[in-house]
């Protein structure tokens, strides 16, 4: 490319770059693709300048490219895909898990006595210090500490208790249906 032709570029560039820009931020919703985008399209059209007969198609032409390249870096993250004969374990988090513990901490929360509650909560739940929790609710650092100690207490063995009968409870449902099994046999 003559001396004349590169300054030409150049020249194009500096004048219509924001423009430019703007067609590839269309193009491409990520700003630093954009940039990638316009700038690799002005790489791929600066070895062709010369053959643009009619300058005033420089738009379109460069816009052209971006269209072009913006389809062979999609094609080339569809490339990236692997087929497999087993699909991979798809562990989505819907947040059910979540709120069943949070309903049953809730649930259980109020099988302690007032003030139970209020020291597990400020301490556990709000984060506080014993201090912090000794003084919100006017009482000792040694009371806050021996009211969580049987508050976590009584609350492991509601949580014991409450396994043990899920477990009765499936046990009976099992029995249930071989029962039923059996009568239709």
């Amino acid at each position: 490319m003559a001396h004349g032709e590169v300054l030409e570029f150049e020249e194009y560039v500096r004048t219509r770059q924001e423009a430019l820009l703007r067609s590839a931020r269309r193009l491409v919703p990520d700003p630093v693709d954009a940039q990638d985008l316009l700038q690799t399209a002005l790489a791929r059209t600066y070895g062709r300048w010369d053959g643009i007969a009619d300058k005033s198609l420089a738009d379109a032409y460069l816009r052209r490219v971006m269209i072009n390249t913006r389809t062979e870096w999609w094609r080339a993250r569809r490339l990236e895909e692997v087929p497999t004969e087993q699909l991979p374990d798809a562990s989505v988090e819907d947040g059910t898990e979540q709120r069943a513990d949070r309903a049953l901490l809730m649930d259980i929360l109020g099988v302690l006595a007032p003030k139970q509650r209020s020291v597990v909560v400020l301490r556990h739940w709000e984060q506080m210090s014993t201090e912090e929790t000794a003084a919100a609710l006017g009482m000792s650092a040694g009371t806050v500490k021996s009211t969580l100690h049987r508050a976590l207490a009584r609350l492991r063995q509601e949580l014991e208790s409450r396994e043990l009968d899920a477990h009765a409870l499936e046990r009976a449902e099992q029995g249930d249906e071989r029962e039923m099994e059996r009568c239709a046999a």
